[in-house]
C-alpha cells in the first residue's frame, strides 16, 4: 500500500508542511479553521499525537491558533511568515550551494540567469 508521505522525513513535519503550503498557496487565509488534529488523523490514517506535534509546532510559531473547544485557525501575518521563513530556507538550502558550485565551474551570474530564464520558458 502506498502513503502520501515520504519516507526520508518525519511524518509530523510532512504533516505541519502541508498546512503550511495551503496556507502559502491560499487555501487557507488568515482566520480559515484550519483542519482539526482528529481530521488530518482520520483522512491520513495516522497516530494523533504524530499530528499533534506538526500542527503545536505551527501554534507556538503563531501560524495557527487554538480557540478552546472550537478549533484551529490561521493567525493573521501567518503567510508572510511562512514566505519569509520558505525564501530563508530557500537561499541556505539551493542558493548559496548553487552560486559555490557555479563559482568552481566558472559558471557566471549571466549564465545563471539564462539558464533559469531558459526553464521558466522566458528566453528573454
Amino acid at each position: 500500500m502506498s502513503t502520501p508521505f515520504e519516507e526520508d522525513k518525519p511524518i509530523y513535519i510532512q504533516i505541519r508542511e502541508k498546512i503550511e503550503d495551503q496556507i502559502i498557496n491560499n487555501q487557507l487565509n488568515e482566520g480559515d479553521q484550519a483542519p482539526s488534529t482528529n481530521q488530518l488523523v482520520n483522512f491520513y490514517k495516522i497516530n494523533h499525537v504524530t499530528v499533534s506535534k506538526g500542527v503545536n509546532q505551527l501554534v507556538e510559531e503563531g501560524i495557527l491558533y487554538k480557540k478552546r473547544g472550537i478549533g484551529m485557525f490561521v493567525a493573521e501575518g501567518a503567510r508572510e511568515k511562512l514566505v519569509q521563513k520558505r525564501k530563508e530556507s530557500f537561499i541556505e538550502d539551493y542558493l548559496i550551494k548553487l552560486v559555490q558550485e557555479a563559482d568552481k565551474l566558472g559558471i557566471t551570474e549571466n549564465e545563471i540567469i539564462c539558464y533559469i530564464k531558459k526553464l521558466r520558458g522566458s528566453g528573454k
